[in-house]
């Protein structure tokens, strides 16, 4: 057989942490070809936004930080170790968003990235120069030769960026209401400004259209798996391609785990729930996996919506609250999708 080739379509902290107990479990699986899986993170890079002249990509960065050993595991985001002296400096000029702050150590990512985009490389040609320093090979830190590789993909070489509108009639960043605001202002929806003419990056379709697996992690539905799907191709490529697509539930019990995707699901108008998150991919999916303790009575049941024959709901532990917990989900959720085997590709129109 051979080696697996998984896809996954993250965003932050969750997606990140998913993605690194999916490493871990290939790792010390006894399948050999398991242990040699090729892993595809189709990253989200709605989030992304220009500070101090800096491009940055906030979800880009947590996964890559996360899989290369350099995050500050507190946070789930940025540096760990970080000092922030170039921070302060700006703040003592007045210039800049002070409610954003750049560590020293992450402000070389951001200089390094934005230098290789003005000389006119694509976003994705500067993913893979950076994982060059943390993912070498494509191994994580830590890795055995032969063992899983990672390779990690930007939704999109063209820029999106998602915006908010407010119950007070303002429209600002997402970083603004998610960092300065809490997301305390209700929001009344969300425009991913750009995202209608972007196109998927070099490798993205076919990542998603041959892999054995295509696994959603527990992102924010709306705006980070959300605005990868609203990419053009990209959920034509999941709900017609021939892999199996498993998703992991961010709600448990009517609650988010981490962050406010609460708010975010009801700016849209859908149910905190995890069937209510189910609805948003019922098109897509295969498997949906729900928390056993706090959504069991789910399982066995069906995604309304969910193509017939697909859908089918299943309770296992979803609360990564270790690393081993992370590794038993990410495999809970492959097994599943590998159960399914891959379908037949729908006709093309």
């Amino acid at each position: 057989m051979d080696d697996v080739h998984i896809s996954a379509i993250a965003g932050g902290v969750g997606g990140a942490r998913f993605l690194r107990g999916l490493l871990a479990h290939l790792a010390a699986s006894p399948d050999p070809d398991r242990r040699s899986a090729r892993v595809t993170a189709v990253v989200n890079t709605g989030d992304d936004t220009t500070m101090h002249g800096l491009r940055i990509t906030p979800d880009l960065d947590t996964v890559m930080y996360t899989l290369g050993g350099a995050v500050h595991e507190e946070q789930g985001w940025g540096r760990r170790d970080e000092s922030r002296v170039v921070s302060s400096e700006l703040a003592a000029y007045g210039t800049g968003p002070d409610w954003f702050t750049l560590g020293d150590r992450d402000l070389g990512t951001h200089v390094f990235r934005t230098q290789l985009l003005r000389e006119g490389l694509p976003l994705s040609a500067v993913v893979e120069r950076l994982c060059q320093r943390w993912l070498p090979g494509g191994v994580p830190a830590g890795g055995l030769p032969g063992g899983p590789t990672v390779r990690l993909l930007p939704m999109s070489d063209d820029d999106v960026e998602t915006h908010v509108h407010l119950t007070d009639g303002r429209t600002v960043h997402f970083q603004e209401w998610w960092v300065r605001l809490r997301a305390s202002v209700p929001a009344t929806g969300f425009s991913q400004v750009g995202v209608d003419a972007a196109s998927p990056a070099p490798g993205v379709l076919e990542a998603l259209r041959d892999a054995d697996a295509v696994l959603l992690p527990p992102s924010n539905p709306v705006v980070s798996i959300g605005t990868v799907l609203g990419v053009p191709g990209v959920r034509e490529a999941l709900r017609d391609g021939g892999a199996p697509v498993v998703g992991v539930s961010p709600i448990l019990g009517g609650k988010a785990v981490r962050g406010m995707a609460d708010a975010c699901l009801s700016a849209i108008g859908a149910e905190t729930s995890a069937l209510g998150v189910a609805g948003l991919h019922a098109d897509l999916l295969d498997t949906w996996l729900v928390d056993d303790d706090a959504d069991g009575a789910l399982h066995g049941t069906s995604v309304p919506g969910a193509a017939p024959g697909r859908g089918r709901v299943l309770a296992r532990p979803l609360l990564m609250s270790s690393p081993q917990a992370a590794a038993d989900l990410a495999g809970a959720a492959l097994d599943a999708a590998l159960a399914t085997g891959r379908r037949p590709r729908r006709s093309a129109a």
